[in-house]
């Protein structure tokens, strides 16, 4: 099939949306397809070294920014976002000219994938995929009771924000002229208007390149025994809504039984004096170690190095740590929210459900989690087994391949919608 994809971000060797732009790019030319790509003139240099080491005949790229003077709008606040509207608009007029050349089978917007961020190449009138779209996901209000002031205004605009799209016209236009709808996640999928319901599916965005290989018993009981130190691990932006200040909670209640456990926190953001102050005040400063960033070779080894990936968060919309954290057969702990709530299941960790439960309660059972996998050395070690299995799941090739012969095929929302009726009657 000719496809032609829109990923404004869209970079190799990069993690999160740029890494998405890139991989589904080359996973979809490894797959035979005729690709051609459209992305930021900024990005041409970084793509451009990486063909040169390894060129892909299918794979064109049609770079295109706007005016040198319109990219200072960036720097003001939420002009990234105005920004990245008007580039939407001048890619269209590029997309137009470029199809009344070929005559493409598909036309895909993958960058950015935001519920809340429309794509105008639904107007080419042409089989169009949009996403999968991120966004919809949400904090419940019991578990923002212990925000401060700055995140309760974002998270309340961000609902606001979220609300808007179901009556803004664009938005509607949009969906009205998209084959298929990806959402990665259920509660994305429900900020949708329910009108195009029929079209959309949750399918989560994220790969990984294929796992390590398995621990055998003898080199799992060499990296850890009982009567060790319990090391748990965070990896993400210091920021209110990651959820570390409910983790930071939970493990100071684990703390307590096990007082040799530490916990290693990786990331910087706005809000980490917060979370350094928050602490102290639960006196387990000196068990946790920060650090503030790290090389992504050094990262992978540090994830191998703990027991337990702890991860609160309240509205990922996928969650790329998660990914990192099983391919290295290290067990999640997380909430049924967003993108992690659909990674993480029994096989390789615990998923915390939020419905009814206020911040004491989801503390408490975070806490007791981590207590329940530091005495259990049986069933740490079949959660890192089921780690690895399920990482595989999402290996990069296996994800486009998924969606993408399907729809070749043109059965992908026929198999899907048949796929969703089976769980709803199960």
């Amino acid at each position: 099939m000719k496809v032609l994809l829109s990923a404004y971000s869209c970079e190799p060797n990069k993690g999160s949306e740029p890494g998405v732009g890139w991989r589904w790019a080359i996973e979809l030319a490894d797959l035979g397809h005729q690709v051609w790509v459209i992305t930021r003139a900024n990005n041409q240099q970084t793509i451009e070294q990486a063909l040169s080491a390894k060129a892909r005949s299918n794979l064109q790229f049609v770079y295109y920014d706007l005016p040198a003077w319109m990219r200072t709008l960036k720097k003001g606040p939420g002009g990234i976002y105005f920004y990245y509207i008007c580039w939407q608009w001048g890619i269209y007029q590029v997309a137009k000219s470029l199809s009344q050349q070929i005559e493409f089978d598909w036309v895909h917007h993958i960058t950015f994938g935001v519920l809340r961020q429309p794509s105008f190449l639904a107007f080419l009138d042409l089989p169009f995929i949009l996403g999968p779209l991120g966004g919809g996901e949400r904090a419940p209000y019991a578990l923002r009771q212990s925000f401060q002031l700055k995140g309760h205004i974002l998270d309340s605009l961000r609902d606001l924000f979220n609300l808007l799209v179901k009556i803004d016209p664009v938005s509607h236009a949009v969906y009205r002229r998209s084959t298929v709808i990806l959402c990665k996640t259920q509660q994305t999928l429900t900020s949708i208007p329910q009108r195009y319901e029929d079209k959309c599916r949750v399918y989560l965005e994220i790969g990984i390149d294929s796992p390590a290989t398995t621990l055998s018993k003898e080199q799992q009981s060499e990296t850890w025994t009982p009567d060790a130190p319990f090391q748990v691990l965070y990896v993400g932006r210091l920021v209110y809504w990651k959820g570390l200040h409910l983790g930071l909670q939970a493990f100071a209640q684990f703390h307590q039984q096990r007082p040799e456990s530490t916990l290693t926190v990786i990331g910087s953001g706005p809000d980490a004096s917060w979370f350094h102050q928050l602490a102290t005040q639960l006196e387990i400063d000196s068990a946790i170690h920060w650090i503030p960033w790290m090389d992504q070779r050094e990262l992978m080894q540090r994830y191998a190095a703990h027991n337990v990936f702890l991860f609160p968060s309240l509205h990922d919309s996928s969650g790329n740590v998660i990914l990192e954290s099983l391919a290295q057969g290290l067990p999640v702990i997380c909430l049924d929210l967003g993108g992690p709530g659909v990674l993480v299941d029994q096989s390789c960790g615990r998923v915390v459900k939020t419905a009814d439960l206020d911040e004491h309660a989801v503390v408490q059972a975070l806490a007791d989690r981590l207590k329940v996998l530091s005495e259990d050395v049986a069933l740490l070690a079949q959660l890192q087994e089921g780690a690895y299995k399920r990482a595989r799941e999402y290996q990069w090739s296996q994800l486009v391949r998924r969606l993408y012969v399907p729809i070749e095929q043109g059965t992908f929302l026929r198999t899907s919608a048949n796929q969703q009726h089976s769980r709803n009657a199960i």
